[in-house]
């Protein structure tokens, strides 16, 4: 029989952080530390929100860029904490969560054969979305060195005639790094110099702890250059409710919502009268999670400290990358041994690319109290690893 596969999706590998998450599903007594999840539960006026909607019987279709009451909820938004404004008629579109925006942004942009660069480590959805938008990924080397940050002179390094698109992953899943305002100035300098565009990822934009965030499409000359995607699972809680948006210029998100309307018709309706209601009064629910988030973060690496574990400190998202090349063994065995004997479940860093190799993604968007059961179990595990490499020396 022909082959019913095509070739562009048989080259992608499944999620590496899915494979972890499955296996520790099947074992008992497993504190995991693998998924990206807020533990929170989202806050009841959000859910009641939701509900309300239902009672009401507000089940029907919305337009295909969403409900207009939203997008412009999502553009006062933005004005308010990124001090950049959209046009909620024509430059906003509501998807379904972050990942589809990433989807439509490349398939609408890419021409076979463009490139896209793709820092990492990084989300594991950037590079499959190139491959099946018959894009070229480029992948760009993160260094720990420089904090896991892009720098200008890699990002030059990178661009050839055939760049097209800049993913930028600030603050990043899965290191925790963020991008300064004046970092971010060096690199909007060289986009518009070499006539790119950037899709920026900012859904983890409200975990920023020490400094706040800055959008790129807020610099001089970069809302045009920028589709700016976001969404309301990591700030809200609302991972479930499956809702993102991605705003940026009319050309852009015209193409897009004509894609998401072939394939999505348009994003869940009881979720879009929930994300209005988290828009106008989150703000208080962002701020408590952000502070626990922070503490757990303080937590980790005091604790990462006291065990003798490299890891540099990240001011953003819910992740922790520490280092653990010392061991002389990959990500993946490292995780696969955790997992088997102390029954702790973490993402091997080379899931997020290959220069991920040598880290763990660790995430604190988990209790405390899970925090310090897992924490006191990877001590031990250490602790074993380096007493045997000091016995067979």
């Amino acid at each position: 029989m022909r082959d019913p596969i095509a070739e562009k999706v048989k080259v992608i590998q499944p999620s590496g952080i899915r494979k972890f998450f499955d296996i520790a599903n099947q074992m008992e007594e497993v504190v995991s530390l693998g998924v990206g999840e807020p533990d929170f539960d989202t806050p009841w006026h959000i859910r009641d929100e939701g509900i309300y909607s239902l009672e009401k019987g507000r089940t029907f279709y919305t337009s295909n860029s969403g409900l207009m009451e939203l997008r412009e909820e999502i553009s006062r938004y933005l004005e308010r904490k990124c001090r950049v404004s959209y046009n909620a008629a024509s430059q906003v579109l509501i998807t379904v969560g972050g990942s589809e925006a990433i989807d439509l942004c490349m398939r609408a942009m890419l021409n076979p054969g463009e490139e896209v660069l793709i820092p990492q480590p990084s989300f594991v959805s950037y590079l499959p979305c190139a491959v099946m938008a018959d894009g070229v990924p480029v992948i760009i080397e993160l260094r720990e060195e420089n904090q896991f940050r892009l720098t200008k002179q890699q990002l030059l390094d990178a661009i050839t005639e055939k760049t097209k698109i800049l993913v930028l992953p600030f603050p990043n899943n899965p290191t925790g790094a963020i991008m300064t305002k004046e970092e971010l100035e060096e690199i909007a300098q060289v986009v518009i110099e070499k006539d790119i565009y950037v899709l920026s990822d900012e859904i983890y934009s409200e975990l920023t702890y020490e400094t706040g965030h800055t959008s790129i499409a807020s610099l001089p000359g970069m809302k045009e250059r920028t589709v700016l995607i976001n969404g309301f699972s990591k700030a809200y809680a609302m991972t479930g409710w499956r809702l993102g948006y991605a705003c940026g210029p009319e050309e852009i998100i015209s193409q897009m919502v004509k894609l998401h309307q072939f394939a999505i018709m348009c994003a869940p309706t009881t979720s879009q009268y929930a994300a209005i209601e988290a828009l106008k009064n989150g703000d208080e629910d962002i701020e408590e999670m952000r502070k626990a988030y922070n503490g757990r973060r303080r937590y980790l690496m005091h604790a990462f400290h006291e065990m003798g574990l490299k890891c540099f400190e990240p001011y953003g998202a819910f992740y922790v990358f520490p280092c653990i090349k010392e061991f002389g063994m990959s990500s993946e065995e490292f995780a696969s041994r955790l997992l088997d004997e102390e029954h702790v479940a973490v993402v091997p860093g080379s899931a997020f690319g290959d220069c991920g190799d040598g880290y763990l993604r660790i995430s604190y968007a988990y209790s405390l109290e899970d925090l310090k059961v897992a924490l006191g179990r990877l001590e031990n595990f250490i602790k074993r690893l380096r007493d045997g490499g000091r016995q067979d020396g």
